[in-house]
C-alpha cells in the first residue's frame, strides 16, 4: 500500500476498503510539515478529502498502540453544511476508526435529537455534525468540547455562503486554544480567508486543484439556446448522453417541483431534492438512485451538497449558477475518485457573455456547443443498441426455445426490427428543437405571439438605455403620436440607443402617417424619430446590470423600474420648476405643509 506510515488500525481498515495509492490531498496531508499543524486545505470535491482530514487527526486521536484511549469527552469534532454530507463523513470515519475502538456520533438537523443526546453521554471519539443541530446541543449542554483536539470544518465556503458564520464562531469559541483546526474548502474567498485568521495558528496552506482548469476529471460543454426551449434542451441533453446517473441543477424549490412534474410526464425515472422535502423523502430519493430504480435527480445547489453517487456522470446546470464557486461545487458531483464526468450549462442567448465571465473567473476551458437534435439522438441511440444487443450473454433453455419458435415464425430481419422497436419503447421520445440561428429565433419570436399579433410589422425609435428608455415612458410616447391604445403595441426590444417595438400590419400604415404628422406637435425641441425598419431589432448584447435590460415581450403590460432621469420627459417638469422661483409659488399641482411653529 502506498500510504505514509500509519498506525496499524489505519493500514487495515484501508486495505480492507481497497485502498492501495493516496490521493493528491491525503497525501499532502501526511507529509512532515503538516504533523501537529493547523491545515487550510483546498481540494475538489470527490478528492478523497474525507480520508484525508481522518487521516491527518490521527495523531490526536490515537495512543502508541494505534487504538483509541478512553475519554470522558469527544476528541475531535467535524462540521460540515449539509445533513447528507455529514452522514456521509460520518459513514466514512465509522469504517477508518472502526478497528481502532473509534465511536462516532452523528448530530444533525431532520434527526431525533433525544437519541443524538443519547449518543453523545454515551460516548463519542468523534461527533459529526452541521452547525444548527450542533450549537443546539452546546447550549443544552449535551455537547462537551472541553476535550477536542482537532476540528474540521469540511465545505467551510459553502457553510459560510448558507449563513452558518454565528453558528460556527459559537462552536470554535467553546473549543480548547490547543485545538489543532483543519479547515477544507473547494474556494477559497475573502470569507473564509478571515475566518482562518481568526481561529487557527501559523496554518499550513495546500492547494490541490488543478491551475488550468476547475477539475480535470470533467469536461464542461456550455448550450446556448432561446429560453423557451430550455426544457426540450434538458430532455435531449438526457437523452443523448443516456446517463447511468444524471442530476439537473435548478435555482428554486418552483423550479426543481416543475421541471421534476416535467421529466416524470415524459417518461423518465425522475426523483427531486430541495429544501421542502423531509429528511425520510430525501433518505428514499437517494436510494433510489443508488438502486438504479431512478437515473436523473433534479435539485436545488443547498439540498445536493454532500450528495456522492458513484455512477453520477452527467451535471446539467439548468438554470445559471450565481458565481464560479457555485459552478465549481455543482460541478464536483460528477468526476469523482478519478472517474470521467461531463457539466453541461444550458445558456440562454442573452446571457452568454456573463457565463464566459464566469467560465474565465473559474478557469474553466468549456466547449461552446449546439443542443443535440433528434437525429443526434438517433444516432446515439443505434450505437448503444448494437453494442447492447452484440455484447456477449449466456443463453438459458427457456430462451433458446423462444427464439427459436420466433424464428419458425418470423424471419431474422422482422425479429430484430420488433426488437429494436421494443427498445426504442422504453425510451421519451427527443423533442424537435429550434435551428441555433438569428434568423429561426426571429422566426420562433413570431409564432410567440398573443391574439392579434400574428402579423406584425416592425419600428425603429432613435432612443435607447443610454437615454434611460423602459417600457413605462415609451408607451404613453407611441400610444401619443401614432393615435393607438397599449393594449395595440406588441413586443418592446430595448438596445443602447434604440428601440424596436412591433404594430400589428394591418394599422401599421395609418401609425406610421400619425407618427410622421405629430413628429413637430409633440412639444419637444428635439422630437423622438420613429420609423418603419425593414429587418427587425438586431440581437442585442447582454447587460452586465439585469435590471436594466427590459423587454416588453407580448406580455399585457409593461415591466415596471423605479423612474429614472430621463431629459426629454422631465422638461415640463423643469419648466414648472423654473416658473415657481420666479413667481415665488408652488407649482400648480404639488402639497404644501405647514409646521408646527407656523412656517
Amino acid at each position: 500500500m502506498n500510504f505514509p506510515p500509519l498506525a496499524s488500525s489505519l493500514e487495515a481498515a484501508l486495505s480492507e476498503r481497497g485502498y492501495e495509492t493516496a490521493t493528491p490531498v491525503q497525501a499532502e496531508v501526511m507529509k512532515p510539515e503538516a504533523s501537529g499543524r493547523d491545515l487550510v486545505v483546498s481540494a475538489q470535491t470527490g478528492s478523497g478529502k474525507t480520508i484525508a482530514f481522518g487521516l491527518a487527526m490521527s495523531a490526536e486521536l490515537l495512543d502508541d498502540n494505534g487504538t483509541v484511549p478512553p475519554s470522558a469527552s469527544p476528541l475531535a469534532l467535524v462540521i460540515a453544511p449539509t445533513r447528507e454530507l455529514a452522514l456521509q463523513v460520518s459513514r466514512e470515519l465509522a469504517w477508518l476508526y472502526g478497528k481502532a475502538g473509534g465511536r462516532i456520533a452523528t448530530c444533525v438537523g431532520g434527526m431525533n435529537p433525544s437519541q443524538e443526546r443519547k449518543s453523545l453521554r454515551a460516548g463519542a471519539t468523534i461527533v459529526v455534525g452541521t452547525p444548527g443541530r450542533l450549537r443546539d446541543h452546546l447550549e443544552r449542554g449535551a455537547l462537551d468540547l472541553s476535550g477536542l483536539a482537532a476540528v474540521v470544518l469540511d465545505e467551510a465556503d459553502e457553510m459560510l455562503d448558507m449563513g452558518f458564520r454565528e453558528e460556527l464562531e459559537e462552536i470554535l469559541d467553546a473549543t480548547p486554544d490547543t485545538r489543532r483546526t483543519l479547515l477544507f474548502s473547494a474556494t477559497m474567498p475573502r470569507p473564509i480567508e478571515a475566518l482562518a485568521r481568526r481561529y487557527q495558528r501559523d496554518a499550513l496552506r495546500i492547494a490541490t486543484i488543478s491551475e488550468g482548469r476547475g477539475h480535470g476529471d470533467i469536461s464542461y460543454e456550455a448550450v446556448t439556446v432561446s429560453p423557451p426551449e430550455i426544457e426540450n434542451v434538458v430532455v435531449n441533453l438526457l437523452r443523448y448522453h443516456e446517463a447511468e446517473t444524471a442530476i439537473l441543477f435548478c435555482a428554486t424549490r418552483e423550479k426543481v417541483r416543475h421541471l421534476h412534474a416535467t421529466l416524470q410526464e415524459r417518461g423518465f425515472a425522475v426523483v427531486a431534492l430541495s429544501g421542502e422535502h423531509s429528511q425520510s423523502e430525501r433518505n428514499q430519493a437517494l436510494q433510489a438512485l443508488r438502486d438504479r430504480r431512478a437515473r436523473v435527480c433534479v435539485a436545488t445547489d443547498v439540498a445536493a451538497r454532500g450528495i456522492d453517487l458513484p455512477t453520477l456522470s452527467l451535471v446539467v446546470h439548468v438554470e445559471i449558477p450565481r458565481d464560479a464557486e457555485t459552478l465549481q461545487h455543482r460541478s464536483g458531483r460528477t468526476g469523482r475518485a478519478g472517474k470521467k464526468g461531463t457539466a453541461v450549462l444550458i445558456v440562454p442567448f442573452s446571457r452568454r457573455r456573463r457565463v464566459e465571465s464566469m467560465l474565465r473567473h473559474a478557469k474553466i476551458a468549456a466547449e461552446w456547443t449546439d443542443a443535440p437534435d433528434r437525429e443526434a439522438i438517433k444516432t446515439k441511440d443505434r450505437e448503444r443498441l448494437l453494442e447492447k444487443l452484440l455484447a456477449p450473454v449466456a443463453i438459458e433453455d427457456g430462451d433458446r426455445e423462444l427464439a427459436d419458435r420466433l424464428l419458425s415464425e418470423r424471419t431474422p430481419a422482422e425479429i430484430a426490427a420488433m426488437l429494436v422497436q421494443a427498445h426504442r419503447a422504453t425510451m421519451p421520445e427527443p423533442e424537435d428543437l429550434i435551428a441555433n440561428t438569428p434568423e429561426a429565433r426571429r422566426e420562433a419570436q413570431k409564432e410567440r405571439h398573443r391574439p392579434g399579433f400574428e402579423d406584425v410589422v416592425w419600428f425603429r425609435m432613435d432612443l435607447g438605455r443610454r437615454q434611460n428608455a423602459d417600457p413605462r415612458w415609451i408607451l404613453p410616447l407611441l400610444c401619443r403620436r401614432g393615435h393607438i391604445t397599449r393594449n395595440e403595441i406588441g413586443a418592446i426590444r430595448i438596445g443602447t440607443g434604440e428601440t424596436y417595438f412591433q404594430i400589428p400590419r394591418q394599422i401599421a400604415d395609418k401609425f406610421a402617417d400619425a407618427a410622421a404628422r405629430t413628429a413637430q406637435s409633440d412639444g419637444e425641441d428635439e422630437p423622438v424619430t420613429i420609423e418603419l425598419s425593414q429587418d427587425g431589432p438586431p440581437d442585442f448584447p447582454a447587460r452586465g446590470n439585469p435590471k436594466r435590460n427590459f423587454s416588453r415581450d407580448n406580455a399585457g403590460g409593461a415591466r415596471v423600474k423605479p423612474k429614472p432621469r430621463f431629459n426629454k420627459f422631465d422638461k415640463n417638469k423643469s419648466k414648472k420648476r423654473d416658473a415657481a422661483k420666479k413667481t415665488g409659488k408652488p407649482p400648480k399641482g404639488s402639497k404644501t405643509f405647514t409646521r408646527k411653529d407656523g412656517k
